[in-house]
Order: C-alpha cells, then sequence, then structure tokens
C-alpha cells in the first residue's frame, strides 16, 4: 500500500516503498517543486526539431539515473559493504543531480552566463528551497554528503564515479533514454551485461570492469559516440540551437539599448537579458515555457531581425547550414567571407544571420581518452590468461583506440541564399580538389 510507481519507458518500472526510510526520501524529494519543475524541460533542448518524438523531459531522466544507482549499488554491495548512509547520498545525488538545469537544458547557457552545475549546488545549499529543508533535516552532514556526491570529491571514490566518469549512471540512462525518443538506434548497448560487470577495486576503492564485461563496455562507448555523430550533432537540431542562441544574443542587445518592446519588468528572464543577478527563487520560476512565450511576443517586435528570427523559430524555418570540414583554413576563411558578402547583399545582418556551428561548445563531449584524464576518469577492465590484473581499456581494446575525436564546423545561413551558398561551396571544392591534383 506504501509502494510508488513511475511507468518509465526505458527501464519498465520505477518503483519506491515508502515504507522505507530510504524510498520515503526519494519519494519526498521527487515531490518538491524544485524537482517538479525538471518535467518543464526538456532532456535534449531543440531535438524535436530533428526528433518528433524528443519531448522527453529532465525529469523522466533524473528518475531514471536514480534507478540505475540503485542497481549498481545493490550489486556492488552484494560483495562490498556500503554504509546506508552512502547508500542515501548516492541515489539522492543520482536524483538531483540534473536540478540546476535551465530552460533548454545546455542551449541558454553560453549566451545568458550560467553554468546548471553551479546553480544546482546552489539551489541545494539554500534554505529556502525544500530540497534543502528535506536533505538538512535527514541526518547531521547528510546535505553535504550530497553535495559532495554531486560534485564529484565523496569517498569512497566509486560513488562519485557513478554519478560523474566515463562510467556513470548519468551517460548509462541518457543514451538508451535519447535513443528511444529520438528513434534512433544508434544509443542501445548491453547495460545489464555492464551492471553485472562492474565491481570496486579494494585497493583503490574505484570502478573497474570484469573481463566479461570488455565487449558490452566496448558497445557502450561506440553507442556514445554515434549519438553524438547522429543526434547531439545532427544539423537540424544544431541549426535550430544556432538560431535561439541569435535571438537571446538580439534580445540582450536591444534590452541593453532599451528598445526591447515586450519584456515583463522585474521577471527572471528580463533579469538575466540585463545580466542582473538572480535569486534561487527567480531561477527557478524559469523552465522552457517561459523562453518559447517571450519568442511568441518577440515575433511581434518592431525589431526587424529579432521578430523575424523568432517567427522562423516558432515555425520551424530553420537556417540551413554546409559542412566546412573539407576545405582548409585559409580557404574555409575565404568560403566564409564570400558567404558574408551574399547574405548581406540579401538584406540580412550577418552578426545574427550567418551562424558558426562548432562542435567545441558541446558539453561533455569527446571519445574516450585516457592520456587526458584523471585516474578517477579511466575505465580500468580485469583481465589476463595467466592472472588476472586491471588494464587501462585501450590497452587490451583495439574498438576503443579506433574511435577518434569527431568534430563539425559548420555556417548556418537563411534558405534564401541556399542556392549562392551552394554554388560557392562547389567552386571551394573544385578549387580545392585541382590543388591536391596538382600536389
Amino acid at each position: 500500500m506504501f509502494e510508488r510507481r513511475y511507468r518509465d519507458p526505458v527501464h519498465n518500472l520505477i518503483t519506491l516503498d515508502e515504507a522505507r526510510s530510504d524510498d520515503k526520501l526519494l519519494a519526498d524529494l521527487i515531490d518538491t517543486p524544485e524537482f517538479q519543475r525538471l518535467r518543464r524541460i526538456k532532456q535534449l533542448g531543440l531535438a524535436m526539431f530533428a526528433y518528433q518524438g524528443a519531448e522527453h523531459s529532465r525529469f523522466s531522466h533524473s528518475l531514471g539515473v536514480m534507478h540505475v544507482m540503485t542497481r549498481v549499488l545493490e550489486h556492488i554491495g552484494r560483495e562490498r559493504p556500503i554504509s546506508p548512509h552512502d547508500f542515501a547520498a548516492a541515489r539522492a545525488g543520482a536524483l538531483l543531480h540534473d536540478i540546476g538545469h535551465g530552460p533548454f537544458s545546455h542551449v541558454i547557457e553560453k549566451v545568458l552566463g550560467f553554468r546548471h552545475e553551479r546553480w544546482t549546488i546552489q539551489i541545494l545549499r539554500d534554505s529556502g528551497t525544500a530540497l534543502h529543508s528535506i536533505l538538512n533535516g535527514v541526518a547531521p552532514n547528510f546535505l553535504k554528503s550530497v553535495i559532495a556526491v554531486i560534485e564529484g570529491h565523496f569517498k569512497p571514490d566509486f560513488i562519485s564515479q557513478l554519478v560523474s566518469s566515463q562510467l556513470d549512471c548519468d551517460r548509462f540512462d541518457y543514451l538508451l533514454r535519447d535513443s528511444l525518443m529520438t528513434g534512433a538506434k544508434y544509443g542501445n548497448y548491453d547495460l545489464e551485461w555492464i551492471l553485472h560487470a562492474l565491481a570496486v577495486d579494494p585497493a583503490t576503492e574505484r570502478l573497474y570492469v570484469r573481463g566479461r564485461g570488455l565487449f558490452a563496455v566496448e558497445e557502450y562507448l561506440q553507442a556514445r559516440y554515434y549519438m553524438f555523430r547522429q543526434v547531439y550533432f545532427h544539423h537540424t537540431l544544431r541549426s535550430a540551437e544556432n538560431m535561439l542562441v541569435s535571438i537571446l544574443r538580439r534580445a540582450v542587445h536591444l534590452t541593453r539599448l532599451g528598445e526591447l518592446r515586450f519584456e515583463a519588468p522585474g521577471s527572471a528572464l528580463t533579469k538575466l537579458l540585463r545580466s542582473e543577478r538572480l535569486s534561487t527563487a527567480e531561477f527557478l520560476s524559469l523552465d522552457d515555457h517561459d523562453l518559447m512565450f517571450c519568442m511568441k511576443q518577440w515575433q511581434h517586435e518592431p525589431d526587424p531581425v529579432l521578430s523575424d528570427i523568432s517567427r522562423r523559430f516558432i515555425n520551424r524555418q530553420l537556417f540551413k547550414s554546409i559542412d566546412l570540414q573539407p576545405f582548409g583554413k585559409s580557404q574555409s576563411a575565404e568560403l566564409l567571407e564570400q558567404i558574408q558578402q551574399v547574405v548581406a547583399a540579401a538584406g540580412f545582418d550577418p552578426t545574427y544571420y550567418l551562424l558558426d556551428d562548432n562542435a567545441a561548445d558541446v558539453p561533455y563531449f569527446g571519445p574516450y581518452a585516457p592520456e587526458k584524464a584523471t585516474p578517477k576518469a579511466r575505465i580500468f577492465v580485469e583481465t589476463g590468461k595467466l592472472s588476472l590484473r586491471k588494464y587501462e581499456i585501450t590497452e587490451v581494446s583495439e574498438v576503443v583506440r579506433s574511435l577518434r575525436k569527431y568534430q563539425i564546423h559548420r555556417i548556418c545561413f537563411p534558405p534564401e541564399v541556399r542556392s549562392q551558398v551552394l554554388t560557392l561551396a562547389q567552386q571551394a571544392m573544385q578549387v580545392s580538389s585541382g590543388r591536391r591534383r596538382r600536389n
């Protein structure tokens, strides 16, 4: 009679038994206004412009991360005792790791100057939030423990690793969830086998993978690699994101000039546009709906740039894009200058209508690179024929060694100039081919 059930498209049933104190704590955290707000923030930002099913929220993802964390801890706990305090702190940290996300997740952070990680910690530390009140009332130092789990310096190390590392519950959930909701199959991998192959090294208190899990981890790393290439870097998704960035940049510019007609004085979004500091309560009042409502109003602004791009965005009349990767650095610069002239000649301000799309601004992207990682961020696999040893995974996996950094460098522009831009790109490609033949 005390069991709470969440029907989940990835994990089927996520259950909490409120007769148990640790499950009751999680149920109370879920019921807070701060956590319920995550229902109104899309997990994949603007991916619905490219994949119509990608309407899932940070709420469902956070529940999934907590569920996976619970399963991993129960598995590890059969071999290595985990204290009730650590067990509860790890599950709460997994549940709350995304609580600081703003509208459309990562998209607006680079324009409006905030990081969701910082807001996550501020929300938990703010005595005015329901989350703080609940966590602070569990036990002495429990709130500090949850924050330490999220920030990555909780001891033992394996608990922090399960929240943020190359083998963490966050990635375990979002790859499967994003793959399912977008319909792209690239993110599928054998989660069950990985979970049952995870173990803790008693010498270092860090995670490693037993030999039987090597192929499953290879598949997982490949899934992540191809999800970035095919989903998170999809040209339509990235065009929509860049248009949103352009809209916000224009709104900030007009706000500073005092020329933005529609604004809600004193509102959290207006304060963000004015680069004013937000209180925790003000930040928590923001979600995807606020931004969409403003853009619907900005369609009617007297400023032609803001109104036009907002209208295009709302009606999904997105910019087109071409890939600059095939061209050398100097040739890309020359082509970009030519495209800029075409865009300007068509009556568009290149500042807002010619948008640079570079993969460097995508959080957490990059293939597994142990040489750049701390020991906590590396993946170790136990293998060996005569005696078992723990190897860093690239030492024993040609598949993982073969994964190379994938970069994108595109330029986005209005569809009105598409034919001229494609002509310029074709001419540049012919010049490039001629140079290669001569060399």
